[in-house]
């Protein structure tokens, strides 16, 4: 057997990244000898799979080690649990490090861009397997993959300009290429959430599969609208997400079931056996010119945007960032119109502005411990 030379830049593991390897089926559901598919696992379910800066680090390292896998037949990259596939970057880590420190984010936005970079180079077709909420940079490195498969339960959207930054990892230059101009607008400046559904309607999505059981049957997401394409005035309700006693009642169904993933890891191994169906050059000289549309915008755009991101932590990110990781459940945000009244007044960015626009957070915060502690 001819000896390979090793092109891998490193073989160092990194905390909370997990890297598998499981078989290839063959059409006849048998195991195909001698090929995998490597399955690359954002592993910080506690804090639901919100990447830090070891983590990037570590699956920048897995992506290309398994590019250069001759017996893998495609990546799959998902998250561990449940919940979510990822909600972006830490804030605790973006709040207690980053926050203030334009020059250190922008060392850190080096290799988020590189971590979006190396899915977008993989030799091998990436999947996202998207077993919960794909948010914020979630979204965006959920975007630089080929493939998206997702439980219908998952919630799919945007954060930045709601915690002070903008969707400039990959959101504004992918999102348009897939649900057009309008739609990419409404989701990258309202971050209202999309369900699974609305997102596959849109193009977002390569399938969606249903995750929660009741009484042993799978079923369709509560939540959301399915069983009909159009209301009475002719509007598009599809996948948008049930109002008022309808949604009260969808919650009350919700916690009669139970998550199962089953039918989501059945869909994965299905695309991993069509894409083993193909020629293995033909098949990764398709991927890498379907591609060409995503990195040419992300190309053109990525270090203006890297450049801007560290500044921005200076003002708003370093404000929206700490609005979230010190507030509660009840208010993450800070205060908008608060901010925008005091700019306007010519208010310069200074510690009092910063404690003045995070006090809506505090407050919720110490009524959360003070409710706590009485309890």
């Amino acid at each position: 057997m001819m000896k390979f030379k090793d092109h891998d830049l490193t073989s160092a593991e990194y905390p909370g990244v997990l890297v598998k390897q499981f078989g290839v089926k063959d059409s006849s559901e048998g195991i195909i000898e001698g090929l995998h598919a490597t399955e690359i696992v954002l592993d910080n379910p506690t804090q639901l799979n919100s990447y830090t800066t070891e983590m990037v680090k570590g699956v920048i390292s897995a992506m290309q080690r398994a590019s250069n896998e001759r017996a893998c037949v495609a990546v799959v990259f998902t998250g561990s649990g449940d919940r979510a596939f990822c909600t972006g970057g830490n804030t605790a880590e973006y709040a207690e490090y980053y926050a203030g420190r334009p020059e250190e984010y922008r060392q850190y936005m080096r290799l988020f861009n590189d971590m979006v970079t190396a899915i977008l180079h993989c030799d091998k077709p990436v999947i996202c397997r998207v077993n919960g909420m794909r948010i914020a940079g979630g979204q965006e490195i959920g975007m630089a993959c080929d493939f998206s498969i997702a439980q219908d339960l998952a919630l799919i959207g945007q954060a930045g300009p709601k915690h002070g930054s903008a969707p400039d990892g990959g959101s504004t230059d992918f999102l348009p290429l897939f649900v057009g101009i309008e739609a990419a607008m409404e989701s990258c400046t309202m971050c209202e959430h999309w369900s699974a559904h609305k997102a596959y309607r849109l193009g977002l999505l390569t399938e969606v599969v249903p995750a929660l059981k009741i009484d042993g049957e799978f079923v369709s997401n509560p939540m959301a609208i399915t069983d009909r394409y159009l209301d009475r005035m002719g509007r598009i309700v599809h996948g948008e997400f049930l109002q008022g006693a309808d949604r009260k009642a969808a919650k009350e169904r919700m916690a009669r079931g139970e998550v199962d993933l089953t039918l989501l890891d059945v869909a994965v191994d299905r695309l991993v056996t069509k894409l083993a169906q193909t020629m293995p050059g033909c098949l990764t000289k398709t991927i890498e010119s379907v591609r060409k549309h995503k990195l040419q915008h992300w190309d053109k755009n990525r270090e203006s945007n890297r450049a801007w991101l560290g500044l921005n932590m200076m003002t708003e990110g370093r404000v929206g960032f700490r609005a979230f990781h010190e507030g509660r459940r009840e208010c993450r945000e800070a205060d908008f119109t608060l901010l925008r009244r005091r700019l306007a007044e010519g208010a310069v960015w200074n510690e009092d502005l910063v404690d003045a626009v995070l006090e809506k957070a505090h407050v919720a915060r110490n009524s959360a411990e003070g409710v706590e502690a009485s309890g």
